[in-house]
Parts: structure tokens; C-alpha cells; sequence
């Protein structure tokens, strides 16, 4: 059963291709700031710079903050700062701006701002330092309710994330895919990872996306709730017609079984 999911370059993550080291990380980053402003890093002022991630609650705020401390500790004259946002679209206007220094994002959104299309009216001046690990794109219920397919959704009470986020984007293209229209064929809420997972153990939804890494903190919990046992709804059918549209940077597998409690099978 296979969700789609795309690479993204938005954490340390000690699971990835192991090429990809700390301390590869660091020669990296500490490259970009020499060549960026060398004066900051060497002379007595602390560069304070700010690392945009995602809503607390998910992997990328957990990871933003390991990378914040590991720049701090290791890169002379660099203080960094893990920020909570909501999400890859908003990060990649943040770094466009001037108000962040480094950013996580997912690849088709990276895509997008490079491009100039979708969420971006003009094309976006970034660069990607590392490619660091997969996004999952997950599609949450609950055991029980009557869902089994993404088609299953029409006449629910859906959260497709928060405004600006990747995995809003992620989300809107996957229900376009199955012919579902968010703004008319769902009850639609555009809420956090904690708020979706809160609402959906609280009744007030039905099911909900994200996008991010395996191991996320709020579908943790929520999966661990006594008496809730969750359902991570299969999306793989529609790869083909999303790449078709969207360009090749998305592709099947799966979320592996035991990921979470209760979800015994590839997701």
C-alpha cells in the first residue's frame, strides 16, 4: 500500500543516505556563510541567523532545532535560532525576503519558487545545500468510520494544513487527483499537525494531511491515545497523474509497518 513521497531538503535526519554526515552538513553550511558574509563569522559580532522550519509538533521544528544547535556549537561567531512557521511555502518567501538565512523545504515546492508558479508569482533565488531526507505524505483517520480510499473523503470534515504550508499544497494536488474539490466537495479546515491530531482524537474532524518525516511527534501521540487506533489512508494510484502534471518529483513507497502503534502494515 504505498503513500507518495518526495525528497526534500529539510533536516538532519541520522536515518539518511549516509553520505550525508554532520559533519558533511557543517562543511557545507559553514561554506555558504564564508562565502556569504566572512566578516561575521571571524570578527568579534555573533551573526545571528534564523532557521525557518514548521508548526511545533511535527519533525521539521525537532529537527530545526537540532540543526540550530549544531551550527551553534560548531560554526565560530554563528548563533542560530530554530523558528516555527507554517511551512515550506511560507519558509522559501522568508528566505526570499531576507528574513530567514536557511530554510527547510520540500522539493516540489522548492520546485515551484524556482519556477516561479503555484504558491510563487515570480521566481525565487534559492539554494539548496543538502538533500537530507524523504516526506511521507500522509492522509490520517481513524480505524472504524467508513474510510478506505481518499474518495471516501467527499462530505467529510477534513484538515488539509496550515495556510503556506507544503504539505497544504501536497494535500490540495492529491484531492484534485481523485476528483475531489476542497472548497466544495469536503468540510475543509486548514489547521497545524497538534491541531489536526487533537481534532481528529476529539471527533471534530474526520481525517487529515501532512507531509513530513516518519516519527512525527503529534501522530506519535495520537496514535498512542488509549482507545484511538489510527488509519493511514493508501494514495499510491494517483503518482502517475500527479507527476504527469506536476513534473517528476514525486513517487510511490510506503511508510514501513509498526512506524506507529497500531498501524501493523506498509502504509
Amino acid at each position: 500500500m504505498g503513500t507518495n513521497f518526495l525528497p526534500c531538503s529539510s533536516s538532519i535526519d541520522l536515518q539518511a543516505k549516509k553520505a550525508v554526515t554532520f559533519i558533511n552538513l557543517l562543511t557545507v553550511v559553514l561554506s555558504f556563510f564564508i562565502w556569504v558574509q566572512p566578516e561575521n563569522l571571524w570578527g568579534q559580532n555573533k551573526k545571528i541567523i534564523s532557521i525557518a522550519t514548521a508548526p511545533m509538533g511535527g519533525v521539521w521544528y525537532s529537527y530545526g532545532g537540532v540543526l540550530a544547535n549544531v551550527i551553534s556549537k560548531h560554526l565560530p561567531g554563528v548563533q542560530a535560532t530554530a523558528e516555527a512557521t507554517n511551512g515550506a511555502v511560507d519558509n522559501i518567501k522568508l528566505v526570499g525576503s531576507g528574513r530567514a538565512e536557511l530554510a527547510l523545504m520540500m522539493a516540489d515546492i522548492g520546485y515551484d519558487a524556482f519556477m516561479g508558479r503555484g504558491s510563487f508569482k515570480t521566481k525565487v533565488s534559492i539554494q539548496n545545500l543538502a538533500t537530507l531526507h524523504h516526506n511521507y505524505n500522509y492522509a490520517v483517520c481513524l480505524e472504524g468510520k467508513g474510510i478506505n480510499s481518499i474518495r471516501d473523503l467527499k462530505g467529510k470534515r477534513v484538515s488539509t494544513s496550515t495556510p503556506g504550508s507544503g504539505a497544504e499544497v501536497v494535500a490540495l494536488r492529491v484531492l484534485e487527483a481523485y476528483g475531489i474539490d476542497p472548497n466544495k466537495d469536503i468540510k475543509r479546515e486548514r489547521l497545524s499537525l497538534a491541531e489536526s491530531s487533537g481534532a481528529l482524537k476529539d471527533g471534530k474532524i474526520d481525517a487529515f494531511f501532512w507531509n513530513g518525516g516518519i516519527g512525527a511527534a503529534a501522530v506519535t501521540d495520537l496514535a498512542a491515545t488509549p482507545g484511538i487506533k489510527i488509519k493511514l489512508i493508501d494514495q499510491g494510484d494517483i503518482i502517475d497523474a500527479i507527476v504527469k502534471k506536476y513534473g517528476p518529483i514525486y513517487f510511490k513507497t510506503f511508510i514501513p509497518a509498526k512506524s506507529y502503534q497500531g498501524v501493523n502494515y506498509d502504509a
